[in-house]
């Protein structure tokens, strides 16, 4: 009996959970931050067509999902494949202070940004404070 060994196999688990394989790509990097009164998610989606992605909003469960497909055809030889290929999905758990009714999304230059508002129950409000006097006097919340 022929038994084989490779030492690096477990290496190539590992990197194969960071960096992905050709069945399984790896995650859509991405960046979140607030400005004012609005939320922005920007996704790298570079080579991406725009009618594969699919944005969902569930119970503030934020789900996109974009597909990248090598070209196919006849004539089409394949010299190299780095880059990876297949479906991408991302999750992002939203905060109740987020309109997700109002969430737009634009696909520009391969990134994919989401524009979610700052839902109005959720910004700061002034407070009528009633004395035993007949004055009433304002706070900030």
């Amino acid at each position: 009996m022929l038994m084989r060994t490779d030492p690096f196999r477990e290496i190539d688990r590992i990197a194969e959970q960071f960096f992905g394989t050709t069945s399984r790509p790896t995650v859509m990097h991405m960046d979140a931050y607030r400005d004012g009164d609005q939320f922005y998610a920007a996704f790298d989606l570079p080579g991406v067509d725009p009618n594969s992605i699919d944005c969902t909003v569930e119970r503030n469960v934020l789900t996109v999902r974009a597909q990248r497909r090598r070209p196919t055809g006849e004539r089409v030889e394949l010299v190299a494949a780095e880059r990876p290929m297949g479906t991408f999905s991302r999750q992002l758990f939203l905060g109740d202070t987020l309109d997700t009714d109002r969430l737009e999304a634009g696909y520009d230059n391969g990134v994919l940004t989401l524009r979610i508002p700052v839902a109005e129950r959720a910004k700061p409000r002034r407070v009528s404070v009633s004395t035993s006097g007949s004055g009433h006097k304002q706070l900030d919340a």
